[in-house]
Parts: structure tokens; C-alpha cells; sequence
């Protein structure tokens, strides 16, 4: 996968792709991340990114010009691809795991992270394929919210996990949210580990963590169940964890 990050702060990703598992994905070869400042794109002596808006208001938006050429010369450079092309704005469709997956599968990403009070217009009409937000909130500029999808997306190519399974059973891409876990020591002052994740019954232990998953779910995130099919089953242990039925 090829990813391209469009930034006028391009050192705020050195830390992201140095580090843990981003670091390891791109020494494997299996994701090739660039960042780009798109004010070295910018025309006149000055590159000026910004500009007041049309008709008044608050706050500068960034001007069409220098992101239309960046966005340009990343493509020139990979010619053989079809990039989505990504604008992180509060006003976009929430970002989510189903998402991340979709994203997965493409073989060009470029993200474009503003400043200020917002974009021309033409940007999002004639330059992104998607405006994504990462939650109904407001940050200084779109470049966590980048790092945050980029970090979504780059930890489910295939090698990237050292276990691949560990992926497959997050939480959101089984549509719940994910079991407790433990490791040792069984007991830490008092606290003790389930017995059935020690009787070594793995269908038990199955079972478990599924009721568990759904019980979490239902606790902390009901609305995820509203677009969720239950089993036979999940129903049922479902009803009792609403009764309160151990």
C-alpha cells in the first residue's frame, strides 16, 4: 500500500512512522508512507496557503491552488495508481472499524490535513473522494486525525500484526465489543483470574468470551447491538445478562 500524507506540518508524522508497529510495517516493505508539505506547492514569493473568505467571516481557509498541485505532483509520481483521496474535516462521514477496512483494501491513500477555518469549496468538489472526521469534535489541524486513520488502516494489512488473528477479534470488527483478557499470575492480591479460562476447556472458554463480548457491549455501547443480528443463542444469553441471570 502506498499512503500520502498532505501536510504543512510534515514533521508531526516522524514520530508516528518511527515508532512500534508502523515503524516494523514499513521496514517490511508492506506500506510506503510519504509526507508532503503542500505549502512548497504553493505559487507566489511568499507561498501563501491561506486566504480571507469570500464575502467575510471568521478565520482564513486554505486557498484551492497549492492542494490541487500537491495533490497533483503525489499522483505524477504515481501514475499506475487510483488513489482515494481523503479530506479530514469535522464535516465528513465518522470515521469507524468498517471503514478502516474498506480502506485496507485500496492500494493508494492520500490524506489531506487542513488548518484554519476550513477549505475552498472546490476542493471538496472537484479533489476528494471522501471527507472523513474522526469524531464530533474540533482539533487544531486534521494531522492526529490522519495518524489516528493511518494507524487504523496500516495495522490491518496482512503482516502486519505479528499475530493475524489478533485483527480479526479487535473490537468493532466482530461487531461487539472485545472480551476481558488476563495473563498471569491467576491471582494478584485477591483478584482472581475466571476459572474457566484455567480448566483448559476451550469451548467453555469459547463461550465465555463470546457472553462476555456481549455483555461489554451491552454495558458500555448498546447502540452497537442496534445493527447487530443476534444468535439463538446471543439472544438468550443476552436476556439473561438484562435479568441479571449468572
Amino acid at each position: 500500500m502506498k499512503i500520502d500524507v498532505l501536510s504543512i506540518f510534515p514533521t508531526m508524522f516522524d514520530g508516528m512512522t518511527g515508532n512500534s508497529i508502523i515503524k516494523k510495517t514499513i521496514e517490511k516493505g508492506l506500506v510506503d508512507v510519504s509526507v508532503t508539505d503542500f505549502r512548497e506547492y504553493a505559487e507566489g514569493k511568499h507561498q501563501t496557503v491561506d486566504d480571507y473568505p469570500y464575502g467575510g467571516g471568521a478565520g482564513m481557509l486554505l486557498k484551492a491552488q497549492p492542494i490541487f498541485s500537491a495533490v497533483e505532483a503525489v499522483q505524477e509520481r504515481t501514475p499506475n495508481t487510483k488513489p482515494r483521496v481523503i479530506l479530514m474535516d469535522p464535516a465528513g462521514k465518522r470515521f469507524d472499524q468498517k471503514m478502516a477496512e474498506e480502506f485496507a483494501q485500496e492500494e493508494h491513500l492520500i490524506f489531506i490535513c487542513g488548518h484554519y477555518e476550513g477549505y475552498d469549496e472546490r476542493i471538496r468538489e472537484f479533489l476528494v473522494t471522501d471527507e472523513v472526521s474522526v469524531g464530533d469534535y474540533i482539533l487544531t489541524g486534521g494531522e492526529i486525525g490522519a495518524m489516528a486513520m493511518m494507524d487504523s488502516v496500516i495495522r490491518l494489512l496482512p503482516g502486519a500484526l505479528g499475530n493475524a488473528d489478533s485483527a480479526v477479534t479487535d473490537s468493532f470488527s466482530t461487531g461487539l465489543l472485545e472480551h476481558p483478557h488476563y495473563t498471569r499470575p491467576a491471582q494478584f492480591r485477591d483478584m482472581d483470574v475466571p476459572e474457566v479460562l484455567l480448566n483448559g476447556n476451550h469451548k467453555l472458554i469459547e463461550e465465555w468470551r463470546e457472553r462476555e463480548s456481549l455483555r461489554r457491549t451491552w454495558e458500555r455501547r448498546p447502540d452497537l447491538l442496534d445493527n447487530y443480528t443476534l444468535s439463538d443463542q446471543q439472544q438468550k444469553w443476552l436476556d439473561e445478562i438484562k435479568r441479571g441471570v449468572e
